[in-house]
C-alpha cells in the first residue's frame, strides 16, 4: 500500500502520504490563532497525518479574507503559533502553514454570516488586485496595485516566511490558487495590466516567481516549499492546465518542491464537473510533464481511493480536506482498512 510509504523532501521525512489540507476556520482575533486552532490542528496530527498545514494565513492585515483570518505579520501572532506548531511536531507530524494574500477577495464576512463583501458599517477595508476589477456584482472595486504596492506584497511574503520559521513551522505552502492575489495576477481574466506584470504569460507569472524567490531567500534550504495553484479557472479565456504545466516546469529551479493542484475560484458562476477525485488528472499531468512532485486534492474521501492515486502515479501526496473535518483520525481508519499500522500515542494505545 503506497499510501503509507514514507516520503522524503529535503531534510524531512513524511511518515505517510496523507496531508491535512489548509482549511480556513475564520476564528481568529486580530490574526492571532487561539485554542480552537490548537485543538483543530493538533487533533489531526494525533490522527496520524504526515503533515498538517494551517489555514490560509495572511501576510498582511489587508490580505485577510475575513477579519477573522489568522495572520503572521507580527510578533504576537508568531508567539501564538509557536505552541501550535510545537504540538503538531510532538505528535510526529510536520507542521506547515499556508501563506496567503486574498487580493480582491478580501474584506468579506465569514461563510456562516453570508460570506459576502463587507459594508463600510461592517468594517470593510480597501482591497487590492492586479486590476480594478471586482470579483462579482456588489463586491468591492479593488485598487490596482502600483509598483510600490507590488514591492510591498513581495516583502510581506518574505517577512511572513521568516516569521513562519520563527513560529516553528517546517513547511510553507504559498497560496496561488482559488482566486486570491497571486492567482489574480496569473489569470488574464483578472489581470488587464499593460506593464511588466500583465499581458504575456511571463509577465502575468512574474509576481508569483518573485514571491517564491523572496520566500526561498529566507526559508531554510533544508525545508520544503510548496505552491498551491488552480490548474484551471474553468472559464474561457482564463488560466488553464497548459498554463499550469508551463509554470510548474519552471518551479523546481526556483526552489519549489511540490505543486498542490486544486482548481477554480477566480470567477464566480462557473460550471465545475465536481466528482470524486475530479482534480487528480491535473495533478497527474503536471507531475508527468513538468517533472515536479504534486499533491492531489478534491473529493478524496476513501482510503482505497487515496491509495490508488499514489500507486497509480497521480500524485506524490494526497491532501485531505472535508474528509479530515469529518474525521480527524482519517489516517488511522485508512491504515486499518488497508492493512497498515499506525502507532497510536501512548495515551491512546489501550484502545488499539
Amino acid at each position: 500500500m503506497k499510501l503509507f510509504e514514507t516520503y522524503n523532501q529535503r531534510s524531512l521525512i513524511f511518515r505517510n502520504r496523507i496531508v491535512v489540507s489548509p482549511m480556513c476556520q475564520y476564528s481568529a482575533t486580530d490574526g492571532i490563532p487561539n485554542h480552537w486552532h490548537l485543538v483543530h490542528l493538533g487533533s489531526r496530527a494525533v490522527g496520524g497525518a504526515a503533515a498538517v498545514i494551517a489555514e490560509a494565513t495572511a501576510v498582511s492585515a489587508e490580505g485577510r479574507i475575513s477579519a477573522h483570518d489568522t495572520g503572521i505579520w507580527n510578533d504576537t501572532q508568531v508567539q501564538a503559533w509557536q505552541p501550535i506548531a510545537a504540538f503538531i511536531a510532538e505528535q510526529g507530524a510536520i507542521p506547515g502553514v499556508q501563506l496567503a494574500h486574498a487580493g480582491r477577495k478580501a474584506s468579506v464576512s465569514r461563510p456562516w454570516e453570508g460570506g459576502g463583501a463587507l459594508s463600510a458599517e461592517q468594517g470593510a477595508w480597501q482591497t487590492v488586485a492586479p486590476s480594478a476589477i471586482p470579483f462579482d456584482k456588489h463586491w468591492h472595486v479593488p485598487q490596482a496595485l502600483d509598483a510600490a504596492g507590488i514591492r510591498k506584497v513581495v516583502a510581506d511574503f518574505r517577512a511572513a516566511a521568516a516569521r513562519a520559521r520563527e513560529a516553528g513551522f517546517k513547511l510553507i505552502e504559498l497560496h496561488g490558487a482559488h482566486g486570491y492575489l497571486l492567482h489574480q495576477f496569473m489569470s488574464p481574466l483578472s489581470n488587464h495590466r499593460d506593464d511588466e506584470y500583465g499581458g504575456s504569460f511571463e509577465n502575468r507569472t512574474r509576481l508569483v516567481r518573485e514571491v517564491i524567490t523572496a520566500v526561498r531567500d529566507v526559508w531554510p534550504a533544508e525545508l520544503p516549499l510548496w505552491l498551491r495553484i488552480s490548474a484551471t479557472d474553468w472559464a474561457e479565456g482564463g488560466w488553464n492546465i497548459d498554463d499550469s504545466v508551463r509554470l510548474a516546469g519552471e518551479l523546481s529551479a526556483l526552489g519549489v518542491d511540490l505543486v498542490d493542484v486544486s482548481s477554480g475560484g477566480l470567477v464566480p458562476h462557473v460550471r465545475i464537473p465536481v466528482g470524486p477525485g475530479y482534480q487528480v488528472p491535473f495533478a497527474a499531468r503536471i507531475r508527468q510533464e513538468a517533472r515536479i512532485a504534486t499533491g492531489a486534492v478534491g473529493l478524496i474521501t476513501e482510503p482505497a481511493q487515496a491509495d490508488g492515486i499514489i500507486a497509480g502515479g497521480g500524485a506524490d501526496v494526497v491532501l485531505i480536506a472535508r474528509a479530515s473535518l469529518r474525521d480527524p483520525y482519517f489516517p488511522r481508519r485508512a491504515a486499518q482498512e488497508l492493512g497498515a499500522t499506525i502507532v497510536a500515542p501512548v495515551q491512546y494505545q489501550r484502545a488499539w
